[in-house]
Protein backbone atom coordinates (compact mmCIF):
# COMPACT_ATOMS: atom_id res chain seq x y z
CA UNK A 1 0.00 0.00 0.00
CA UNK A 2 1.20 3.64 -1.03
CA UNK A 3 1.01 5.67 2.02
CA UNK A 4 0.76 8.81 0.01
CA UNK A 5 -2.02 7.47 -2.42
CA UNK A 6 -4.35 5.35 -0.18
CA UNK A 7 -8.28 5.75 1.00
CA UNK A 8 -8.31 6.17 5.00
CA UNK A 9 -11.69 5.00 6.35
CA UNK A 10 -10.78 4.19 10.04
CA UNK A 11 -12.40 5.82 13.30
CA UNK A 12 -9.55 7.67 14.06
CA UNK A 13 -7.24 8.68 13.21
CA UNK A 14 -8.72 9.88 10.16
CA UNK A 15 -7.08 11.18 7.09
CA UNK A 16 -5.79 15.08 7.36
CA UNK A 17 -6.43 17.59 4.72
CA UNK A 18 -3.24 19.39 2.95
CA UNK A 19 -4.13 22.84 4.72
CA UNK A 20 -3.32 20.49 8.32
CA UNK A 21 -0.83 19.22 6.52
CA UNK A 22 1.14 21.95 5.57
CA UNK A 23 0.21 24.48 8.68
CA UNK A 24 2.30 21.57 11.00
CA UNK A 25 5.54 21.66 8.56
CA UNK A 26 6.34 25.53 9.46
CA UNK A 27 9.60 26.34 11.47
CA UNK A 28 9.71 25.69 15.02
CA UNK A 29 8.82 28.62 17.01
CA UNK A 30 8.92 29.53 20.55
CA UNK A 31 5.62 28.25 23.00
CA UNK A 32 5.17 31.53 24.67
CA UNK A 33 5.43 33.97 21.56
CA UNK A 34 2.94 35.82 20.51
CA UNK A 35 1.84 34.98 17.35
CA UNK A 36 1.60 31.59 18.90
CA UNK A 37 -0.75 32.36 21.87
CA UNK A 38 -2.57 34.30 19.13
CA UNK A 39 -3.63 30.74 18.09
CA UNK A 40 -4.05 29.42 21.20
CA UNK A 41 -6.69 32.02 21.14
CA UNK A 42 -8.12 31.37 17.96
CA UNK A 43 -8.13 27.41 18.98
CA UNK A 44 -9.71 27.99 22.26
CA UNK A 45 -12.88 29.74 20.40
CA UNK A 46 -12.92 27.40 17.78
CA UNK A 47 -13.44 24.72 20.64
CA UNK A 48 -16.28 26.29 21.88
CA UNK A 49 -17.72 26.33 18.81
CA UNK A 50 -17.05 22.63 17.87
CA UNK A 51 -18.77 22.00 21.61
CA UNK A 52 -21.47 24.10 20.82
CA UNK A 53 -21.21 25.55 24.32
CA UNK A 54 -19.95 28.80 26.06
CA UNK A 55 -18.60 26.42 28.94
CA UNK A 56 -15.14 26.90 29.78
CA UNK A 57 -12.47 24.65 27.45
CA UNK A 58 -9.34 23.17 27.55
CA UNK A 59 -6.57 21.51 25.42
CA UNK A 60 -4.38 18.74 26.76
CA UNK A 61 -1.36 17.39 25.39
CA UNK A 62 -2.29 13.46 24.82
CA UNK A 63 -4.69 11.26 23.10
CA UNK A 64 -8.17 10.74 23.85
CA UNK A 65 -7.17 8.39 26.59
CA UNK A 66 -5.62 11.63 28.54
CA UNK A 67 -8.58 13.18 28.64
CA UNK A 68 -10.65 10.54 30.26
CA UNK A 69 -7.85 10.17 32.89
CA UNK A 70 -8.02 13.75 33.30
CA UNK A 71 -12.08 13.78 33.30
CA UNK A 72 -11.61 11.43 36.13
CA UNK A 73 -8.33 12.03 38.30
CA UNK A 74 -9.65 15.84 38.72
CA UNK A 75 -12.82 14.83 40.16
CA UNK A 76 -12.49 11.03 42.45
CA UNK A 77 -10.27 9.90 44.70
CA UNK A 78 -9.88 7.45 47.20
CA UNK A 79 -12.76 6.86 49.21
CA UNK A 80 -15.01 8.47 46.12
CA UNK A 81 -16.92 6.00 44.05
CA UNK A 82 -17.90 6.23 40.85
CA UNK A 83 -20.37 4.59 38.20
CA UNK A 84 -19.02 3.38 35.11
CA UNK A 85 -21.41 2.47 32.03
CA UNK A 86 -19.74 0.49 29.61
CA UNK A 87 -20.86 -1.70 26.76
CA UNK A 88 -17.92 -1.29 24.63
CA UNK A 89 -14.06 -1.55 24.50
CA UNK A 90 -13.41 2.64 25.50
CA UNK A 91 -16.14 2.51 27.34
CA UNK A 92 -14.83 -0.09 29.54
CA UNK A 93 -11.51 2.07 30.02
CA UNK A 94 -13.59 4.35 32.11
CA UNK A 95 -13.77 1.57 34.96
CA UNK A 96 -10.10 0.72 34.85
CA UNK A 97 -9.33 4.96 34.94
CA UNK A 98 -11.83 4.71 38.08
CA UNK A 99 -10.20 1.57 39.52
CA UNK A 100 -6.88 3.50 39.41
CA UNK A 101 -7.85 6.72 41.85
CA UNK A 102 -11.17 5.66 43.18
CA UNK A 103 -13.53 2.51 43.63
CA UNK A 104 -15.24 1.96 40.44
CA UNK A 105 -18.77 0.13 39.59
CA UNK A 106 -19.51 -1.13 36.66
CA UNK A 107 -22.46 -1.35 34.66
CA UNK A 108 -21.86 -3.50 32.00
CA UNK A 109 -23.94 -3.68 29.10
CA UNK A 110 -23.83 -6.79 26.33
CA UNK A 111 -21.67 -5.28 23.50
CA UNK A 112 -23.80 -3.40 20.57
CA UNK A 113 -26.38 -3.13 23.27
CA UNK A 114 -27.52 0.14 24.52
CA UNK A 115 -28.19 0.44 28.37
CA UNK A 116 -31.06 0.00 30.18
CA UNK A 117 -32.25 3.25 31.84
CA UNK A 118 -33.96 1.77 34.34
CA UNK A 119 -30.98 -0.19 35.28
CA UNK A 120 -28.92 3.03 35.45
CA UNK A 121 -31.60 4.81 37.44
CA UNK A 122 -31.60 1.40 39.82
CA UNK A 123 -27.96 2.19 40.62
CA UNK A 124 -28.49 5.51 41.48
CA UNK A 125 -30.66 5.11 43.63
CA UNK A 126 -28.10 4.43 46.14
CA UNK A 127 -26.74 7.60 46.31
CA UNK A 128 -23.15 6.26 46.42
CA UNK A 129 -21.22 7.89 43.16
CA UNK A 130 -19.71 11.25 42.75
CA UNK A 131 -19.05 11.10 39.27
CA UNK A 132 -20.89 8.61 36.62
CA UNK A 133 -18.94 8.07 33.04
CA UNK A 134 -20.60 6.92 29.60
CA UNK A 135 -19.08 7.35 26.12
CA UNK A 136 -21.45 8.86 23.47
CA UNK A 137 -20.00 7.43 20.59
CA UNK A 138 -18.77 3.48 21.89
CA UNK A 139 -16.64 3.50 18.56
CA UNK A 140 -15.53 -0.16 19.23
CA UNK A 141 -19.20 -1.19 18.23
CA UNK A 142 -20.67 1.60 16.30
CA UNK A 143 -23.22 2.90 18.74
CA UNK A 144 -24.19 6.06 20.25
CA UNK A 145 -25.52 6.16 23.95
CA UNK A 146 -28.92 7.58 25.11
CA UNK A 147 -26.54 10.22 27.01
CA UNK A 148 -29.19 12.32 27.28
CA UNK A 149 -31.64 10.23 29.24
CA UNK A 150 -28.55 9.12 31.13
CA UNK A 151 -28.17 12.50 31.78
CA UNK A 152 -30.99 12.85 33.37
CA UNK A 153 -31.07 10.87 36.03
CA UNK A 154 -27.52 11.71 37.07
CA UNK A 155 -28.39 15.16 37.39
CA UNK A 156 -31.49 13.77 39.56
CA UNK A 157 -29.27 12.40 42.01
CA UNK A 158 -26.46 15.14 41.98
CA UNK A 159 -23.28 13.08 40.56
CA UNK A 160 -20.69 14.65 38.26
CA UNK A 161 -21.61 13.07 34.14
CA UNK A 162 -18.39 12.73 32.59
CA UNK A 163 -19.03 12.30 28.86
CA UNK A 164 -16.49 10.56 26.45
CA UNK A 165 -17.17 12.65 23.00
CA UNK A 166 -14.46 12.10 21.81
CA UNK A 167 -15.38 10.44 18.11
CA UNK A 168 -18.96 12.56 18.72
CA UNK A 169 -18.21 15.84 18.89
CA UNK A 170 -17.71 17.55 15.73
CA UNK A 171 -19.82 14.74 14.09
CA UNK A 172 -22.71 14.65 15.98
CA UNK A 173 -24.80 16.67 17.63
CA UNK A 174 -23.92 17.06 20.90
CA UNK A 175 -24.63 19.99 23.52
CA UNK A 176 -23.01 19.59 26.47
CA UNK A 177 -25.65 21.57 28.41
CA UNK A 178 -28.68 19.93 26.49
CA UNK A 179 -27.10 16.34 28.01
CA UNK A 180 -26.28 17.66 31.50
CA UNK A 181 -23.30 17.03 30.91
CA UNK A 182 -20.13 18.45 33.42
CA UNK A 183 -17.40 17.57 31.22
CA UNK A 184 -17.40 16.23 27.89
CA UNK A 185 -14.45 14.73 25.88
CA UNK A 186 -12.67 15.75 22.05
CA UNK A 187 -10.41 13.98 20.60
CA UNK A 188 -8.05 15.81 17.94
CA UNK A 189 -8.00 12.84 15.21
CA UNK A 190 -11.93 12.34 15.15
CA UNK A 191 -14.63 14.07 13.78
CA UNK A 192 -12.30 16.99 14.01
CA UNK A 193 -10.18 15.81 11.49
CA UNK A 194 -6.52 17.07 12.92
CA UNK A 195 -3.22 15.34 13.87
CA UNK A 196 -3.22 12.44 16.87
CA UNK A 197 -1.73 13.59 19.84
CA UNK A 198 -3.93 15.83 21.17
CA UNK A 199 -7.69 15.91 23.34
CA UNK A 200 -10.01 18.95 24.69
CA UNK A 201 -12.47 18.69 27.15
CA UNK A 202 -15.54 21.33 28.02
CA UNK A 203 -16.17 21.74 31.72
CA UNK A 204 -19.60 22.72 33.22
CA UNK A 205 -19.38 25.22 36.16
CA UNK A 206 -20.15 22.43 39.13
CA UNK A 207 -17.66 20.32 37.66
CA UNK A 208 -14.85 23.42 38.07
CA UNK A 209 -16.58 23.77 42.05
CA UNK A 210 -16.30 20.79 42.49
CA UNK A 211 -13.04 19.09 41.34
CA UNK A 212 -9.89 18.15 43.25
CA UNK A 213 -6.63 20.33 42.96
CA UNK A 214 -4.36 18.25 44.56
CA UNK A 215 -4.81 14.69 42.77
CA UNK A 216 -3.04 15.02 39.97
CA UNK A 217 0.06 17.51 38.61
CA UNK A 218 0.36 17.50 35.28
CA UNK A 219 -2.89 16.75 34.02
CA UNK A 220 -3.99 19.26 37.09
CA UNK A 221 -7.05 20.92 34.85
CA UNK A 222 -7.40 23.62 37.32
CA UNK A 223 -4.18 24.67 36.24
CA UNK A 224 -5.11 24.26 32.42
CA UNK A 225 -8.64 26.00 32.30
CA UNK A 226 -7.12 28.76 34.21
CA UNK A 227 -4.57 29.35 31.92
CA UNK A 228 -6.61 28.97 28.88
CA UNK A 229 -9.33 30.78 29.89
CA UNK A 230 -7.63 33.63 31.40
CA UNK A 231 -4.23 33.85 29.09
CA UNK A 232 -4.96 31.88 26.66
CA UNK A 233 -2.01 29.59 27.13
CA UNK A 234 -0.95 26.74 28.84
CA UNK A 235 0.40 25.89 32.01
CA UNK A 236 3.19 23.66 30.13
CA UNK A 237 5.03 23.56 26.86
CA UNK A 238 2.93 23.01 24.20
CA UNK A 239 2.99 20.54 21.16
CA UNK A 240 3.31 23.24 18.75
CA UNK A 241 2.95 21.48 15.57
CA UNK A 242 0.12 19.65 16.45
CA UNK A 243 -1.78 22.79 17.82
CA UNK A 244 -1.07 24.37 14.52
CA UNK A 245 -2.63 21.32 12.17
CA UNK A 246 -5.66 21.11 14.81
CA UNK A 247 -6.29 24.91 14.90
CA UNK A 248 -6.36 24.47 10.96
CA UNK A 249 -8.69 21.50 11.05
CA UNK A 250 -10.83 23.65 13.41
CA UNK A 251 -11.02 26.91 11.23
CA UNK A 252 -12.11 24.47 8.69
CA UNK A 253 -14.98 22.89 10.65
CA UNK A 254 -16.07 26.76 10.96
CA UNK A 255 -15.83 27.36 7.44
CA UNK A 256 -18.06 24.00 6.87
CA UNK A 257 -20.29 24.96 9.87
CA UNK A 258 -20.94 22.60 12.48
CA UNK A 259 -24.54 21.91 11.60
CA UNK A 260 -22.99 21.19 8.13
CA UNK A 261 -20.50 18.95 9.02
CA UNK A 262 -22.79 17.31 11.46
CA UNK A 263 -25.42 16.82 8.69
CA UNK A 264 -22.61 15.80 6.69
CA UNK A 265 -22.07 12.81 8.48
CA UNK A 266 -25.14 11.77 9.32
CA UNK A 267 -25.72 11.47 5.08
CA UNK A 268 -22.60 9.77 4.97
CA UNK A 269 -23.85 7.19 7.36
CA UNK A 270 -26.87 6.67 6.25
CA UNK A 271 -25.52 5.84 2.74
CA UNK A 272 -23.20 3.31 4.57
CA UNK A 273 -26.23 1.47 5.95
CA UNK A 274 -27.99 1.69 2.97
CA UNK A 275 -24.74 0.39 1.48
CA UNK A 276 -25.00 -2.56 4.23
CA UNK A 277 -28.27 -3.72 3.16
CA UNK A 278 -28.23 -3.59 -0.31
CA UNK A 279 -25.09 -6.22 0.09
CA UNK A 280 -27.43 -8.50 2.34
CA UNK A 281 -24.76 -7.51 5.10
CA UNK A 282 -26.10 -6.78 8.74
CA UNK A 283 -24.73 -3.95 11.36
CA UNK A 284 -23.44 -5.24 14.56
CA UNK A 285 -25.02 -2.74 16.90
CA UNK A 286 -28.54 -2.47 17.37
CA UNK A 287 -30.00 0.15 14.33
CA UNK A 288 -31.88 2.21 16.70
CA UNK A 289 -28.25 3.06 17.84
CA UNK A 290 -26.26 2.94 14.98
CA UNK A 291 -23.75 5.71 14.78
CA UNK A 292 -23.24 8.44 12.41
CA UNK A 293 -19.62 8.42 12.55
CA UNK A 294 -18.36 5.02 12.41
CA UNK A 295 -20.09 1.79 11.28
CA UNK A 296 -19.64 -1.67 12.52
CA UNK A 297 -20.42 -4.42 10.57
CA UNK A 298 -20.87 -8.38 10.80
CA UNK A 299 -19.03 -10.24 8.72
CA UNK A 300 -20.46 -12.83 6.25
CA UNK A 301 -20.68 -16.62 7.47
CA UNK A 302 -17.21 -18.11 5.85
CA UNK A 303 -15.37 -14.24 5.63
CA UNK A 304 -11.85 -14.17 7.62
CA UNK A 305 -11.07 -11.06 8.63
CA UNK A 306 -7.16 -10.71 7.81
CA UNK A 307 -7.94 -12.35 4.13
CA UNK A 308 -11.16 -9.56 3.43
CA UNK A 309 -9.34 -6.31 5.44
CA UNK A 310 -6.12 -7.34 3.59
CA UNK A 311 -7.02 -7.58 0.18
CA UNK A 312 -8.74 -4.12 0.74
CA UNK A 313 -5.24 -2.96 1.71
CA UNK A 314 -2.96 -4.40 -0.51
CA UNK A 315 -5.18 -4.67 -3.58
CA UNK A 316 -7.29 -1.82 -3.31
CA UNK A 317 -5.39 0.63 -1.23
CA UNK A 318 -8.75 1.04 1.56
CA UNK A 319 -8.05 1.14 4.74
CA UNK A 320 -10.93 0.14 7.58
CA UNK A 321 -10.46 -1.35 11.41
CA UNK A 322 -11.71 -4.86 12.27
CA UNK A 323 -13.06 -5.98 15.49
CA UNK A 324 -11.43 -5.77 19.13
CA UNK A 325 -11.56 -8.04 22.11
CA UNK A 326 -14.39 -10.74 21.93
CA UNK A 327 -15.55 -9.55 18.72
CA UNK A 328 -12.32 -9.53 16.86
CA UNK A 329 -12.68 -11.43 13.81
CA UNK A 330 -16.49 -11.11 13.85
CA UNK A 331 -16.90 -7.21 12.50
CA UNK A 332 -15.42 -4.71 10.46
CA UNK A 333 -15.72 -1.13 11.49
CA UNK A 334 -15.69 1.97 8.61
CA UNK A 335 -15.57 5.68 9.78
CA UNK A 336 -17.07 8.02 8.09
CA UNK A 337 -16.18 11.63 9.75
CA UNK A 338 -14.00 14.52 9.32
CA UNK A 339 -13.24 15.04 6.25
CA UNK A 340 -14.13 11.77 4.24
CA UNK A 341 -16.06 12.44 1.05
CA UNK A 342 -18.80 10.70 -0.30
CA UNK A 343 -16.42 9.67 -3.75
CA UNK A 344 -14.55 8.30 -0.80
CA UNK A 345 -17.27 6.02 0.36
CA UNK A 346 -18.10 4.93 -3.16
CA UNK A 347 -14.53 3.52 -3.53
CA UNK A 348 -14.59 1.70 -0.51
CA UNK A 349 -17.91 -0.08 -0.95
CA UNK A 350 -16.74 -1.03 -4.41
CA UNK A 351 -13.27 -2.38 -3.06
CA UNK A 352 -15.74 -4.23 -0.10
CA UNK A 353 -17.99 -5.90 -2.98
CA UNK A 354 -14.99 -7.33 -4.85
CA UNK A 355 -13.18 -8.81 -1.88
CA UNK A 356 -16.13 -10.44 -0.58
CA UNK A 357 -16.88 -11.65 -4.29
CA UNK A 358 -13.29 -13.15 -4.22
CA UNK A 359 -13.49 -14.56 -1.21
CA UNK A 360 -16.72 -16.91 -2.11
CA UNK A 361 -19.58 -14.30 -0.73
CA UNK A 362 -22.34 -13.75 -3.98
CA UNK A 363 -25.52 -12.95 -1.92
CA UNK A 364 -26.15 -9.64 -3.64
CA UNK A 365 -26.14 -7.93 -6.98
CA UNK A 366 -22.84 -6.90 -8.34
CA UNK A 367 -23.14 -2.71 -8.24
CA UNK A 368 -25.81 -3.02 -5.37
CA UNK A 369 -23.95 -1.30 -2.37
CA UNK A 370 -22.39 1.19 -4.89
CA UNK A 371 -25.43 2.34 -6.26
CA UNK A 372 -27.68 2.61 -3.18
CA UNK A 373 -24.93 5.45 -2.25
CA UNK A 374 -25.53 7.11 -5.04
CA UNK A 375 -29.23 7.47 -4.35
CA UNK A 376 -27.25 9.79 -1.29
CA UNK A 377 -25.22 12.05 -3.39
Amino acid sequence: MDLMDNTIMLGGPVKMHPRVLRAMSVPARAHRDPDFIEILKETKEFLQYVFQSKQDVTLLFGSGTASMDAAVSNIVKKGDKMLAIHNGKFSQRFHEIGNTYAEADELAVEWGKAPDIDAVAEKLETGKYRAVSICMNESSTGLTNPVKEVGKLVRKHDAIYIVDGITAVGGLDIKPEEIGADIVLLGSQKCVAGPAGLSAVSVSERYKERMYTDTVYYLNLKKHLDKMMQKNDTPFTSAIPLVQGFHEALKMVKEEGIENRIKRTRNMAEATRAAVDALNLELFPDRKYASDTLSAINYPEGIADKDFRGILKEKHGVVIAGGQEHIKGKIFRIGHMGQVRMVELLGTFGAIEAALRQLGYRNFTPGAGVAAIEEYM
